[in-house]
């Protein structure tokens, strides 16, 4: 946890320095929930109790970014929480927003077959199956910047079409280590007000930053679900945290 608590002081005094106010405020709300998990970890040690993480405004541990193999924290969970699982939380009030998840070693290949688009939807197939989250190692959302190689331009997201704008095609610069889960395994998040960074035609993009938010009104996730990109939910790896046994 000490790690954690330091790494995060490291990731808002970088995001400070370089003027990245919204990542700021971001970190500020997931170190806060770090010295929350802190002062409830005293309170267990003194009180010899279980803290129900699972409440509102209770704090669970690590944030998504440092959920590997090898990282995750790994604390005494509630007893309704199993061994292996993982729950994520909203960074400002503690709700789970998911089920308990497995995690996938690595990001299922996406369908490139028209024929496994819905009928009705033009959907692809959700990238990542219910019940499972995956660690998204790539940069998603903006911002963007201009591809070096104009002639051979790259993906513009981890998945999905190559992007051309004014300046040229471009590519994300935005954040890593999101964790990318079924659509559906997150049905309580909502759109943002007047359907905010949701272009799209049958879905949104996805390319414009956070469009989905906990019920507390945090946002907190980016739904990609057009008819001619990728099906799958980012949580945000700073405005959402894990809980896992």
């Amino acid at each position: 946890m000490k790690e954690i608590h330091a790494n995060l002081l490291d990731r808002l005094q970088e995001a400070k320095e370089q003027g990245r106010l919204g990542e700021f405020a971001a970190i500020e709300a997931s170190l806060a929930a770090a010295e929350q998990k802190f002062a409830a970890m005293r309170d267990l040690a003194a009180r010899h109790t279980t803290v129900n993480l699972g409440k509102p405004n209770s704090v669970a541990s690590s944030r998504i970014a440092t959920l590997s193999s090898e990282t995750r924290m790994r604390n005494t969970s509630p007893e309704h929480y199993n061994e292996g699982m993982t729950v994520f939380l909203c960074s400002k009030c503690g709700t789970a927003i998911t089920p308990e998840l497995a995690e996938l070693a690595a990001i299922p290949d996406v369908s490139d077959d028209e024929r496994n688009r819905g009928k009705e939807t033009r959907q692809a197939p959700s990238t990542v199956p219910r019940g499972h989250y995956a660690i998204d190692p790539e940069p998603w959302g903006p911002p963007y910047v201009v591809q070096d190689d104009q002639e051979a331009p790259k993906p513009t997201q981890s998945r999905g079409p190559a992007v051309c704008r004014e300046e040229g095609f471009v590519i994300s610069a935005g954040t890593r280590h999101t964790a990318l889960l079924h659509p559906d395994d997150a049905a309580g998040l909502q759109p943002l007000p007047n359907w905010e960074n949701s272009t799209g035609c049958c879905g949104p993009i996805g390319d414009e930053g956070l469009n989905r938010a906990c019920p507390c009104g945090a946002p907190v996730a980016t739904l990609a679900a057009d008819c001619f990109g990728p099906n799958e939910l980012h949580l945000d790896p700073d405005r959402t945290y894990a809980f896992s046994q």
